[in-house]
């Protein structure tokens, strides 16, 4: 695992007020994770993600239409 910090971002659609989350895929190539904070507590924990699946995760999220009617 290497030192690198963390570089934060949230998605360029977040503008729903702050209830959103954050990622640093930054860490993916060195340390095999991306980490998830919520955005409203930049200073609380963080979820380290596997890379991998968070790859397969955003994979899915733009093959389905998750923004249509259940």
């Amino acid at each position: 695992m290497t030192t690198e910090t963390p570089r934060w971002y949230k998605s360029s659609y977040s503008s729903n007020g702050g209830a959103c989350v954050e990622v640093a895929a930054n860490l993916a190539a060195s340390d095999g994770v991306v980490p998830i904070r919520d955005s409203k507590n930049p200073t609380g924990p963080a979820l380290n993600i596997p890379a991998a699946s968070f790859t397969a995760f955003i994979t899915s999220v733009k093959a389905e239409n998750f923004g249509g009617t259940p």
